[in-house]
């Protein structure tokens, strides 16, 4: 079965600011392909599984998995899904301290009903087949962080989900451990099933089937400067728009607003010429975090990252004046 994502926007309210991580959001994962969804921190990657696995509500848009509409689930319907259909790995492995390894794999499926032997069985042959035949009664603080995180991914299989979803699997684990956790996570895909990773670590890239960047990253080359001219009002980029150039307001004002939560928009700031605008975003690889706008007739001219490095490495000019950064944006 294929998983799905349509235009799917996911939005929350962060210090009273409106933010939207997801953004008319498009992917297709196969069964037997291991995804990657690649991304820095804050791009929304752990809000998105959790939207594929039925956790969270998006604003809008739609998750289907095979004939299943995920956001459209609600009640017995959204528990079964949960229970028989994905499978989520957490990044802090959430396994109770208390509890061996084996009983650990067990909890989830007492709790979907499952006979108490069928469990323990179930539970061993899970086990077995992430590598762990001699951790049975080990509990979590006797296991590695490897082993910890494998146990996670047998408690994940626990009904044989044909989707399973895992969030940052290798965070806390060191390259010794990332190998075989990894390879077990592609041999879930090589058995037939939907495999979604969320990371930042490019160890996972490898074995990838397909890698889907979540955040633009930084063009490294030089490119020809971009002019713009706006009319007043016109608008240069908006809030959560990929970022690509650094722009210098050459004349004119420029205003740079922020959606909020509750609704309308606060004024960040309001630059004249000689200042650059829209710098945090190309620079670290991330979305637009503010919308810019004209505030009057304005003209500007865009710059890649590289050629924005070199020009404020550039010595100080005669006359002292040297553009001045916004940090905005």
């Amino acid at each position: 079965m294929s998983l799905v994502v349509e235009d799917l926007v996911i939005e929350y309210s962060s210090g009273g600011y409106l933010i939207r991580p997801i953004d008319h959001l498009h992917l297709r994962a196969e069964p037997g392909e291991l995804v990657v969804l690649l991304g820095a921190s804050g791009s929304g990657k752990t809000t998105l599984l959790s939207v594929m696995a039925g956790i969270l509500t998006p604003a809008s848009g739609s998750v289907r998995f095979g004939a299943t509409v995920v956001t459209a689930l609600r009640g017995p319907a959204l528990s079964r899904y949960r229970r028989e259909t994905v499978g989520v790995v957490f990044q802090a492995f959430n396994l109770i301290p208390s509890l061996t390894a084996a009983q650990n794999v067990q909890v989830p499926l007492l709790q979907g009903g499952m006979k108490w032997q069928q469990a323990r069985a179930r539970a061993e042959d899970l086990l077995i087949s992430v590598g762990l035949a001699d951790r049975f009664h080990h509990r979590p603080d006797q296991l590695s962080g490897g082993q910890q995180q494998r146990v996670a991914i047998a408690r994940a299989l626990g009904f044989d989900p044909p989707l399973v979803l895992a969030d940052e699997p290798t965070a806390h684990l060191d390259y010794l451990q990332v190998e075989s956790v990894v390879a077990q996570l592609r041999r879930l895909a090589d058995a037939g099933r939907t495999v979604v990773v969320a990371t930042h670590d490019d160890r996972i890239l490898p074995l990838a089937h397909r890698i889907i960047e979540l955040t633009p990253r930084p063009k490294p080359v030089s490119q020809p400067p971009r002019r713009v001219e706006l009319a007043a009002g016109e608008v240069l980029f908006r809030q959560g728009d990929e970022s690509d150039l650094i722009y210098e307001i050459e004349s004119g004002t420029v205003e740079v607003v922020r959606a909020l939560s509750a609704g309308g928009e606060e004024l960040i700031a309001t630059l004249d010429p000689g200042v650059y605008v829209g710098e945090l975003g190309p620079l670290m690889g991330v979305r637009r975090s503010a919308t810019v706008r004209a505030a009057t007739p304005a003209v500007l001219v865009g710059y890649s990252p590289a050629d924005f490095r070199q020009r404020v490495g550039e010595a100080v000019p005669d006359d002292g004046a040297v553009a001045r950064t916004s940090t905005t944006a």
